[in-house]
């Protein structure tokens, strides 16, 4: 394929800034996963409510595209492997640093490029190659000076499920689920993690599952509003406008967030190394915003893009 010259759509810009916001609200999730479950939560619960809000107001929407059911079985499933994946996340930040589990999640612009690839036939460019290798640089700058033990390597693996099922729902999302109305793709996703946590919270003592404390409470908003039903409709709304690369490497700028929390509310330190893996992040993104010479994964994602 010759590099011709395809000047970035207008249009997707302001899609392109949403995506930046919903994927610092999506940042902030240590703050509220480790506050509940330093509370005394379970993370299967935990990770339970950040999906049952979204699953419950916009389930009308998902029974009003009914007769979609075949396309929105892939949000079904896909919001199953999400929640059993953030689940693992969720997990690991009762053992690991905050900076160090972020920094493993932002591996999943690399999972992104690689199902899209292999699953989809979506073949990268030099250009998204190159902004994924720097968001693993500044994993592997970040994870160096984290000082892991070994017995955190189980909850780093555990960790990984988080990125993998994120990455391949983003394909999903821009692949197979364009072609139904935005909160019945919420909707579908969101089910699905209930149901695949489900089982789970039916284990539970009562006193893992409900929070004893009115600020149990606003945790337990916050991580099913700012984090997840609020960002989860800017990200089915303008994803497919900008396509899988642009929104996973936009979606990079959770990292820099990530280590704000890590440093404002559990007094972890931030050094010149998380500042330098901070600043390939943002290069990544600029990268990926600039002028391109040619579509991120080809034809495909350059007809998804053209809205």
């Amino acid at each position: 394929m010759t590099d011709n010259a395809i000047p970035l759509q207008t249009g997707t810009t302001p899609a392109f800034a949403l995506v930046l916001v919903a994927a610092a609200m999506f940042g902030t999730v240590p703050y509220f996963a480790l506050s509940l479950t330093q509370s005394g939560m379970a993370p299967a619960a935990v990770a339970f409510y950040r999906y049952l809000i979204a699953a419950m107001i916009f389930l009308p929407a998902l029974w009003g595209a009914r007769q979609e059911w075949r396309v929105l079985l892939w949000g079904v499933g896909t919001g199953m492997c999400m929640s059993l994946g953030w689940l693992g996340y969720v997990s690991a930040l009762k053992v690991i640093p905050v900076s160090t589990a972020g920094v493993i999640y932002m591996s999943y612009p690399i999972f992104t490029l690689i199902i899209g690839w292999l699953l989809w036939g979506e073949r990268p460019t030099r250009r998204a190659v190159v902004a994924s290798g720097l968001v693993l640089a500044a994993a592997v700058l970040a994870t160096g000076v984290a000082r892991i033990g070994v017995g955190q390597a189980v909850w780093i693996a555990a960790a990984f499920a988080a990125p993998l099922g994120f990455g391949f729902g983003i394909t999903v999302l821009v692949h197979k689920l364009t072609g139904v109305p935005a909160m019945a793709r919420i909707s579908a996703i969101s089910l699905g993690s209930v149901l695949g946590l489900a089982p789970l919270i039916l284990a539970l003592e009562t006193e893992q599952l409900i929070p004893q404390t009115m600020q149990g409470w606003s945790w337990v908003a916050g991580i099913a509003l700012v984090t997840a039903t609020v960002p989860q409709l800017i990200y089915t709304y303008f994803a497919p406008m900008i396509g899988s690369a642009r929104t996973a490497t936009a979606g990079s700028i959770e990292l820099p967030t990530m280590f704000i929390i890590g440093w404002l509310a559990f007094d972890e330190t931030i050094g010149p190394a998380q500042w330098a893996a901070c600043g390939l992040i943002l290069l990544s993104v600029l990268l990926v915003q600039a002028r391109v010479t040619r579509p991120f994964f080809g034809r495909a994602a350059t007809e998804k893009t053209d809205v």
